[in-house]
């Protein structure tokens, strides 16, 4: 499984990078909430967030992030300021758990599997298979002969959209409706730049241009 965490801590980050490794996670270090914000659509199983981060965006502002995109991710929040109201605001946030710091390793790779399995047994996982490619809804994750293909939030919620409608033609600003909501006020061509990206990564898709009026999947 793969798992983010964000620490400004470095002696603290690779102690604890090495032990979740050990466990056979994959995991990335970030030491700052700007630079964990880069990756806030990576598909990922965990994401581990201290609060308390130097810079500007800590890990109150990361969650929330994660939740606005219909992250899918567990989140684990750690916290040098053991007091309740941390923990409740993390919960009512989203997060799954809660450490406070100090805490050893072993602790948060106890807490670390307990979440990912409460987390991921929690979910009913609908897959949907499409020419060569697995489609992990639940996860949203997508495999092509078993490597996975890395999508943006809004790739993803397009090509869900196409999925959900095969072989139904839609104009642009329908699918802007559907994809970016009612309150989207730029241009429709933003659907032509996201469809371009989305045939790159994943050639095997089989969507028509209907010329003067929009796309289907077919």
């Amino acid at each position: 499984m793969k798992i983010y965490y964000v620490e400004d801590e470095k002696d603290l980050s690779e102690i604890i990078r090495k032990y979740l490794s050990r466990e056979g996670y994959e995991t990335t270090v970030f030491y700052s909430g700007e630079e964990a914000m880069k990756h806030i659509n990576d598909t990922v199983d965990l994401w581990i967030l201290d609060i308390m981060l130097t810079g500007e965006i800590n890990g109150y502002d990361l969650i929330k992030a994660l939740k606005e995109n219909n992250s899918q991710s567990a989140v684990i929040f750690t916290s040098a300021r053991d007091q309740d109201l941390d923990k409740i605001m993390g919960l009512e946030l989203g997060s799954d758990d809660y450490l406070a710091k100090p805490y050893s390793p072993r602790e948060l790779i106890l807490r670390v599997k307990s979440v990912l399995k409460r987390h991921f047994n929690s979910q009913t996982s609908e897959i949907v298979n499409y020419a060569n490619y697995e489609i992990n809804i639940t996860r949203r994750e997508i495999k092509y002969h078993g490597e996975l293909i890395d999508l943006t939030n809004k790739e993803f919620e397009l090509l869900l959209f196409f999925l959900k409608n095969m072989n139904t033609a839609y104009g642009r600003e329908e699918i802007l409706k559907h994809v970016w909501g009612e309150n989207y006020y730029g241009s429709d061509r933003v659907v032509d730049d996201l469809l371009r990206r989305l045939r790159h990564k994943m050639p095997d898709l089989k969507i028509e241009t209907i010329y003067g009026f929009g796309y289907r999947l077919l």
